[in-house]
């Protein structure tokens, strides 16, 4: 007799039909109908399979033998596609002889199935664990249960349960496998149990299992509500989070106590289901703590910390104090993960001449810096082959010296070249910050700003300590964070304008360990509190002026001055910079503007008056702007194309229109792309700084000294003296301090002193300004609202007295500046450069300098400035004047020494 056969109906997933079990389920019309045929037969009996999940085999051995209970077709049913109702009551286990393949059309195959024996009698040990299980989830079902008349049905359940004989406990375990929620994998593992004691051990494992998803979920339940108050409802969420979390790491320190069972699906547990991009954060902060050196401190400072973050629960605040101080941490460049130069570009013979390449195509002149970076590179290189030729030795010889069980010393790490502590001091528009960005481009590191204008608290260097609300790193740690290395170049933008010391600390103070080389290699920041290394960074700092910097300060730097431009390295800057960034701004191309060499010396000169060149870069971007503006004017006229070449401006009637738009006598107006000197008055208006040059005049107690303004740029100061009646007093204005009064005090005394001398007064020890008149002289520095300071215009005083009071006149074309001294000594002075170049561009011919400042000259001043110009360098007033005034313009009285003769 051959197998029964029956028709196999598809389950959708997740559903499955157990013994004794009812389920009903939407089905299709073709469904309905093919069912409807079966329903003919006084046994209306078919297959009832699981459709397996997506990812799992498409094949099926076990089902359920189900009769039909009903099929209706509801009123209010939605779905046009499923329009009918089927119930099935499970009746029993079947298995397909070979495993079928799953047939998704709606049809009902038929198969061949075989009815498993159902016989035996399970063990008393097997059903009293299964009794003990199944009571204990009944118990834990009644007692979480919130209807009182669910609660009454576990009970009487529980009832039934412990009064089962042995030979209807599997009957009993499929009615409760059936009843219980349970998890996918384990209901289709009990269906294909068809041995009774294997059954009913798979049924204990689920009970077990659900027994202590059940007390868990009511563990949660209960410490939340413990901790649930008025003031904390707002934190519920996260209380119920912290208590899974706790279940969660009990349940994987304890061993397993259950069957196989348990844990299946628990990969897609919702008490996994935390927020996934948290957790990756998480894991890539440990990762980034173990990347860090073994052994070193800020590898100890990160697993204390992190230890202490997972001790505390996710929604306190110190888990987020922890957690940033842990980002911060971890993501400064230390020594583990630095990222230098290779070595195959240090190697490389032309990396010192790309270098200089790019340094020289930034910027025009500025030889003694550049000169002072190539030496740095070299030493890079140098230093850097020497220590990869000294590793590569090690590697070959290792040392054979050791005794029995030594530990070998490991190869000691290079620290590399310590980064020079640079200072840029010069006027605004020299190229200090510009020229900061070069030199990182030349070098291949990163480029970080700190900008410590109006700085004021120390913790904005240093940071703040975490015992502070919103506690934060200082400048130098984040911009070491945002390069990525630990040798980037850091530019200390405006240290000359730092605040001083308050109730805040002292900035300037707390930068002598930053730019300290024997310090910075351990520099403590409040907020990481891990040494940190700063000896591979190359500091530069840029400044107006050193006068507002504290020693210490000052002391710690290399002081490179950039004290201004000539009007040639102008003329190169502005050709070679300036002219083409402003064409290429405006929307022009080089072949529509072109500025002759006359009109950028007519604006260098006439229309700016500065050491840098920011005031020139505006003047010529309103002259491109000017151009620009006619020649879209020309261009609407249709007398060319837009962009001089294609994208011809066309309309309806195309050319025809363009040569309508011509000139009268039908000649088109050629474009002048020229600027000449006549036109700039036109665009840039009447000239600002022609007038104070061209104005000087050769006058009686008049003349010009050479001073450097505030903001370091050099120029030409106008000394002016008169007499008036009076008492014989000096009387001085134009805003002056201490200094420059003294200045005039000395060289007043000086000048009586030695009237009779230079020709003043008839006798010695005779008063200037009492004989034969009594007069007052009233000295004058013009620019009143200038405050004007320093010891530097002591020469120009006593010429401008020797003139006064003598009537010899100091040309027009002579300029000079130095210090005196009663005895007659001319004393140097500082800002030789800056003054020289401001007497430069107020085309001064003739400088009078101190002697001692010769070698600032020779050292400081380029060559073509010294070309253009002469110097006198003086050791004494007398000479000071013979130069002034030129040689016999003062009636010099010698004294004659008479001998006696004794013949």
């Amino acid at each position: 007799m051959g197998s029964p056969k029956l028709p196999v109906l598809l389950l959708p997933h997740p559903l499955i039909l157990l013994p004794t079990a009812r389920v009903t389920l939407p089905i299709s019309r073709s469904l309905a109908d093919a069912i409807l045929s079966l329903l003919d037969d006084s046994d209306a009996v078919l297959a009832a399979i699981p459709l397996p999940a997506p990812d799992s085999p498409s094949e099926v051995t076990y089902g359920t033998a189900a009769r039909i209970a009903r099929l209706v077709r509801p009123r209010n049913q939605s779905s046009p596609t499923q329009p009918y109702l089927l119930s099935l009551h499970g009746i029993q286990r079947i298995r397909f002889p070979t495993p079928i393949q799953i047939d998704r059309s709606e049809t009902l195959p038929v198969h061949n199935v075989v009815y498993p024996s159902s016989e035996g009698i399970p063990s008393r040990d097997t059903v009293e664990a299964f009794k003990h299980a199944a009571l204990l989830l009944l118990d834990r079902l009644a007692k979480d249960s919130p209807q009182p008349q669910r609660k009454d049905d576990w009970l009487r359940v529980a009832a039934i349960v412990e009064d089962i004989s042995e030979q209807r406990a599997t009957w009993m375990a499929d009615v409760l496998v059936a009843a219980v929620s349970s998890q996918y994998p384990d209901k289709l593992a009990f269906l294909a149990a068809t041995d009774v004691e294997d059954r009913l051990r798979r049924a204990t494992e689920l009970f077990v299992k659900q027994s202590s998803i059940q007390e868990v979920s009511k563990k949660i339940a209960s410490a939340v509500d413990e901790s649930f108050s008025r003031q904390q409802k707002e934190y519920f969420l996260r209380q119920q989070l912290a208590a899974i979390q706790r279940e969660l790491q009990s349940l994987q320190s304890s061993p397993a106590s259950v069957g196989t069972g348990f844990g299946t699906g628990g990969a897609t547990s919702e008490l996994d289901d935390d927020d996934q991009a948290d957790a990756d954060d998480l894991a890539d902060l440990r990762r980034k703590i173990e990347a860090l050196d073994v052994g070193s401190e800020e590898r100890k400072v990160g697993i204390r910390e992190w230890r202490r973050l997972k001790r505390i629960p996710q929604g306190s605040v110190e888990n987020g104090v922890i957690r940033s101080y842990l980002e911060w941490l971890t993501s400064v460049p230390w020594p583990s993960n630095k990222t230098t130069t290779p070595l195959d570009v240090l190697k490389d013979h032309s990396f010192l001449t790309r270098a200089r390449a790019q340094l020289d195509a930034d910027h025009y002149g500025l030889d003694q810096i550049k000169r002072r970076l190539m030496e740095y590179l070299a030493v890079v290189r140098l230093r850097a082959i020497a220590d990869a030729a000294q590793t590569q030795a090690q590697g070959n010889n290792p040392s054979t010296d050791t005794f029995p069980g030594a530990t070998p010393t490991p190869p000691t790490k290079s620290k590399g070249v310590k980064g020079p502590i640079l200072l840029f001091v010069g006027p605004p528009g020299t190229g200090k910050t510009s020229l900061g960005q070069s030199i990182a481009k030349a070098l291949g590191r990163p480029f970080q700003r700190i900008s410590l204008g109006g700085v004021r608290d120390e913790a904005e260097i240093r940071g703040h300590r975490r015992t502070y609300v919103a506690s934060g790193p200082g400048s130098i740690v984040q911009a070491l964070r945002k390069a990525g290395r630990n040798d980037p170049v850091i530019l200390l933008d405006e240290v000359d304008k730092v605040g001083h010391s308050n109730f805040h600390g002292d900035p300037a103070a707390a930068l002598l360990e930053v730019l300290d080389p024997e310090q910075n290699h351990s520099f403590n920041d409040h907020y990481i509190n891990v040494p940190i290394d700063l000896s591979q960074v190359l500091f530069i700092c840029t400044s107006n002026t050193i006068d507002t910097i504290s020693a210490p300060l000052l002391d710690r730097c290399e002081v490179v001055e950039l004290s201004g431009y000539t009007y040639d390295e102008k003329m190169h800057i502005a050709k070679r910079f300036l002219l083409p960034k402003q064409i290429c701004a405006n929307g022009l191309s080089d072949s529509q503007l072109t500025l002759t060499d006359d009109a950028l010396l007519h604006v260098a000169t006439m229309y700016t008056r500065e050491a840098g060149v920011r005031s020139l870069e505006r003047a010529i971007g309103a002259v491109v702007r000017f151009k620009a503006v006619e020649w879209a004017e020309w261009l609407d006229k249709g007398n060319g194309t837009m962009g001089g070449e294609g994208n011809a401006k066309q309309n309806e009637n195309g050319n025809e229109k363009q040569d309508a738009n011509a000139n009268e006598n039908g000649v088109r107006k050629e474009w002048r792309a020229t600027v000449e000197p006549h036109e700039l008055e036109k665009i840039l208006g009447i000239p600002r700084w022609d007038g104070e040059e061209r104005d000087r005049e050769e006058k009686r107690g008049v003349v010009y000294g050479l001073v450097v303004t505030g903001m370091g740029e050099g120029g030409i100061l106008p000394v002016e003296s008169t007499a008036l009646p009076g008492t014989g007093r000096l009387k001085l204005t134009g805003s002056l301090g201490d200094v420059i009064k003294e200045s005039g005090e000395i060289a007043l005394s000086w000048v009586k002193t030695h009237a009779f001398e230079l020709g003043i007064t008839a006798g010695r020890g005779v008063d200037p300004l009492k004989v034969p008149d009594v007069i007052d002289v009233h000295l004058h520095l013009p620019a009143g609202a200038q405050k004007k300071d320093g010891p530097s215009a002591g020469i120009a005083m006593i010429c401008a007295f020797v003139s006064l009071l003598s009537g010899a006149c100091v040309p027009k074309d002579i300029a000079m500046t130095g210090e005196i001294t009663l005895r007659g000594r001319v004393t140097p002075v500082g800002g030789i450069r800056m003054k020289v170049l401001g007497a430069h561009r107020a085309q001064i011919r003739k400088v009078i300098l101190p002697w001692a400042n010769r070698k600032d000259v020779e050292h400081d001043v380029a060559l073509e400035v010294r070309r253009e110009m002469q110097f006198f360098f003086v050791r004494t007033i007398d000479e000071a004047l013979e130069a002034a005034f030129g040689r016999g313009a003062l009636g010099w009285r010698k004294e004659t020494v008479l001998l006696e003769s004794r013949l």
